[in-house]
């Protein structure tokens, strides 16, 4: 069965939740943004969650209210459901402009929208239930927002570092497909929260990597099984906590900052390196090399290496055959 609905969201909501579908990468065959695809996948990942914390805040208010005061049950009842819409569910901070989202579901996600249908309204509209619950999903950090969507590979990656399973996937960073087979380690958000990434050994290679997990496809555990590296685990337990996105060699790195490279460094914190002292006008960082050269590339002349010279010489390159192109 295949069913349309109309939902109302407010601007903002909606904005959010095409950031969110735009990261993860939900797209159609034009490369545009699917935000039904999204929507369908949040709505049949989510509702046990969202129906569950609901029916648990709306206990616990009932609970503090009967215990402090003479109130009757059924009146306990009404006032906790009304503190949960004024003060919880409330749109006051929102753009007041809205827009109509039609929402197209079938299979798993139209029987979530039936379940909602017929059992969860009470006085209130499937619109209304369904912006209370999409905004209940954007109150939650983007990594756990990450691994609601995901819902499905992050328990089955789970699983096998619980297990210490040999993963079997599919990674589709650049548009092309690579399948991989790793030895997982870690799962880590990245410092800003943004994403999570799987931190494992390559099985091939025998190298360490990181994946985004909202990147895997057909996650697959394996029946095979591997031994825990104590030297690997701890190096990636480290980056885990450092810079989980990038498993490219640490190394100890000096780069000096202008004035306007000081306001970059304070103003640009996406995936900025942790500096290890400042002395002058140099910074010191002990630091993936790969990190700090997708870093700094965003500083033109305000930051200069000068050390070392591999990450000297990486980041010359990038602004040599810059301005080759740009003087065609």
């Amino acid at each position: 069965m295949t069913e349309k609905y109309k939902i109302y969201l407010s601007d903002d909501t909606r904005s959010r939740l095409i950031n969110d579908a735009e990261l993860f990468e939900f797209t159609k065959k034009d490369e545009s943004v699917n935000l039904n695809a999204f929507l369908k996948t949040l709505i049949v990942n989510y509702f046990d969650q969202y129906r569950h914390d609901s029916e648990k805040l709306m206990t616990n208010i009932m609970q503090d209210l009967t215990s402090i005061t003479s109130i009757s049950d059924k009146d306990a009842v009404r006032l906790a459901d009304k503190i949960v819409s004024t003060y919880i569910k409330n749109d006051q901070f929102q753009s007041k402009q809205t827009s109509a989202v039609t929402l197209t579901v079938s299979g798993s996600s139209y029987d979530i929208i039936k379940i909602i249908e017929n059992n969860m309204l009470k006085d209130t509209s499937l619109s209304q239930y369904l912006k209370d619950m999409f905004n209940s999903y954007l109150s939650i950090p983007r990594s756990e927002r990450e691994a609601i969507i995901f819902k499905d590979s992050y328990e089955d990656i789970s699983r096998a570092l619980k297990e210490h399973k040999i993963l079997s996937f599919t990674n589709t960073t650049s548009g092309d497909e690579h399948a991989f087979l790793v030895e997982p380690y870690v799962i880590a958000p990245s410092k800003e929260e943004q994403c999570n990434y799987l931190l494992c050994m390559d099985r091939n290679s025998r190298r360490p990597r990181t994946f985004r997990i909202s990147r895997l496809r057909s996650v697959f555990v394996t029946a095979d099984s591997f031994p825990i590296n104590p030297e690997t685990q701890k190096e990636l337990q480290e980056k885990a906590i450092r810079s989980p996105h990038s498993v490219s060699l640490t190394v100890q790195a000096v780069v000096r900052l202008n004035k306007y490279g000081v306001r970059k460094f304070k103003a640009i914190t996406k995936n900025r390196p942790i500096v290890s002292k400042i002395e002058g006008d140099l910074y010191y960082f002990d630091w993936p090399e790969l990190q700090l050269e997708e870093y700094f590339k965003r500083f033109g002349r305000d930051a200069i290496v000068i050390e070392p010279e591999s990450l000297k010489e990486k980041i010359k390159k990038f602004y040599y055959y810059g301005l080759k192109e740009y003087r065609k």
